[in-house]
């Protein structure tokens, strides 16, 4: 008998653990890990055992909390491309990431109990960051609006950096003004190419 996957969620069971993700984020990036689990279900409005049919477990709440907001971003790029100039759509994605990094600080303790019990919520984390980053970057390249040398994992690392000046939001201005040095950085080569040869 071949091997089948997981059933797909009821629609109505979908939204309950759409909603409870959406939650969790909030309240372990607010409060930390030591939030309840009791007053995360009942913010979703959801009993505590709709929760535990979902999430058996704190830290298996924790990490897929992480895992949503990681696929989140990175599956935000095709719509991104879809729906503006691959340049544009490169721009606000660094956006978008800076809003994930700080999420994923706020939830830095609840993550690190997650990896005392045993788990690793950050398992294949660089490499979905670094093919969402590739995709922005080849068809801006391809559109002939940045430059095609660039690595995308300087692209994530200088990202990752410029997260850090992200870490209040005083600094949100700041980090907004390095993301659009980054990508004036990006497009130079192209500018200074198509000014050549004219």
């Amino acid at each position: 008998m071949p091997a089948t996957g997981p059933r797909p969620l009821r629609a109505d069971a979908q939204r309950n653990r759409d909603r409870l993700l959406d939650v969790a984020v909030r309240a372990f990036s607010q409060d930390g890990p030591d939030v309840t689990l009791d007053v995360i279900a009942k913010t979703a409005g959801v009993g505590i055992g709709t929760l535990y049919r979902h999430f058996p477990t704190r830290e298996a709440l924790i990490e897929a909390t992480y895992r949503n907001e990681l696929a989140r971003l990175c599956d935000a790029v095709a719509d991104l491309l879809d729906t503006m100039p691959p340049d544009e759509a490169t721009r606000t994605w660094m956006d978008r990431f800076v809003d994930y990094m700080t999420t994923k600080r706020g939830m830095a303790d609840a993550l690190r109990a997650v990896i005392a019990s045993g788990g690793d919520p950050y398992a294949q984390s660089r490499d979905r960051l670094i093919a969402a980053i590739t995709s922005l970057l080849d068809a801006a390249a391809a559109a002939g609006t940045v430059r095609s040398d660039v690595e995308p994992g300087d692209v994530l690392a200088t990202l990752g950096g410029v997260s850090l000046a992200a870490g209040e939001p005083a600094q949100r201005d700041q980090a907004r003004r390095l993301l659009n040095l980054l990508m004036d950085g990006l497009r130079y080569r192209a500018t200074t190419a198509s000014s050549n040869t004219t």
